[in-house]
């Protein structure tokens, strides 16, 4: 065949899928981001010393493909499959991270799958610092679980859920109402049979979002006794280069030896300077309190079990895809508390005050 040819015939073949993918879109998507970091952490209370360091880090890369389709009238049809990827050490998952499929139309949005619980995704958006070595799920959440189950992560309340069920109502004078099913699929291997549920209120109106989310996990420390957690977030875009964000939690956790309950706050701000923007972040993590003698992730009741964090950093975009950051992020503990950095972290004792130096590349498409 000749080459006119074969190209009129590529032609013809292409112009005959044209009506067969005419309601239906696909779309290749991804992020990358890494940082050199340099790491440092005191004295523990017990004498214990860690060596500084330096360290390449992954900020939770991605590669990801989304469509739809449309199926007739408002109705259509979603789906994703988002992976991970490790720039660090060439490590990936195929639908690691977010990947769902499920259905939109007038009455909201319902899918199955892999994907963040209603409660993380309420306030993940106010912390500057998401998802990089310096995040808030340091203090908030009670760590980080990126993929977790009913019971291989006991203690997260910032978690990816596997084998969830979600729905999102549509909005309403600027709410929407989002609800999460994280289904007891553990029971042939736990008898308590755990299960998640949670739920989120979403208010959004011009340069203000408010949100209030509520979870529970059933039956995760022991049977009969359920943890929850509330969360109230707030950010406004206060001028059109500045952006203030303020989010409260409270955990409470039922375990076998009583409860142990823990507060916590933190407060971000986004500041236009020159080509780029300032960015502070600010985390306060209170004593535990309670009779349980258990320590939950990294919460625990007693005196000197508190924390702060804050971070300081500069984000300068090269274009509206690539930008280079750099920051320093420092948890300060007290005596008895343990709290290190959610991704990527040391490997602290109690009382020691893990730090990081990090200059950093992103880039999205």
């Amino acid at each position: 065949m000749r080459r006119t040819d074969a190209l009129l015939c590529a032609g013809a073949l292409s112009m005959a899928c044209v009506p067969a993918l005419a309601d239906s879109t696909v779309t290749v998507y991804g992020r990358l981001n890494t940082a050199i970091e340099y790491t440092r952490a005191n004295t523990a209370s017990d004498g214990t010393a860690l060596a500084s360091g330096m360290r390449q880090s992954n900020y939770r890369s991605v590669f990801g493909l989304r469509g739809e389709e449309a199926l007739g009238g408002s109705l259509k049809a979603l789906w994703q499959i988002e992976s991970n990827l490790s720039l660090d050490t060439g490590e990936g998952q195929i639908a690691g991270r977010n990947s769902r499929i499920g259905l939109q139309g007038d009455y909201g949005l319902l899918f199955l799958g892999h994907w963040h619980t209603p409660y993380t995704e309420s306030t993940m958006g106010y912390d500057p610092y998401y998802p990089t070595t310096a995040g808030y799920m340091a203090l908030i959440g009670n760590g980080s679980a990126s993929s977790s189950d009913n019971v291989e992560n006991t203690s997260s309340f910032d978690r990816r859920q596997k084998n969830i069920v979600q729905y999102r109502s549509p909005r309403f004078g600027g709410a929407s109402l989002w609800l999460g099913w994280g289904l007891p699929e553990e029971r042939a291997t736990a008898a308590r049979n755990p299960s998640l549920y949670s739920a989120v209120l979403v208010y959004q109106r011009g340069a203000f979002d408010a949100s209030i989310a509520y979870e529970v996990h059933r039956h995760y420390q022991a049977a009969g006794r359920n943890d929850d957690a509330l969360k109230l977030g707030v950010a406004w875009q206060v001028l059109s280069g500045t952006r203030i964000a303020g989010v409260y939690e409270r955990l409470h956790y039922r375990t076998a030896s009583g409860d142990l309950q823990r507060n916590a706050w933190y407060a971000s701000l986004v500041q236009r300077l020159g080509a780029g923007s300032l960015r502070l972040g600010f985390g306060f993590a209170a004593n535990g309190t309670g009779a349980s003698t258990d320590t939950i992730g990294v919460v625990r009741s007693g005196p000197q079990t508190g924390a702060t964090q804050w971070t300081i950093g500069y984000d300068h975009p090269l274009s509206k895809r690539t930008a280079l950051y750099a920051y320093y992020s420092r948890i300060d503990n007290k005596r008895n508390a343990t709290y290190d950095f959610a991704i990527n972290e040391l490997g602290i004792a109690a009382g020691a005050d893990p730090q990081v130096f990090a200059l950093g590349m992103r880039h999205t498409f």
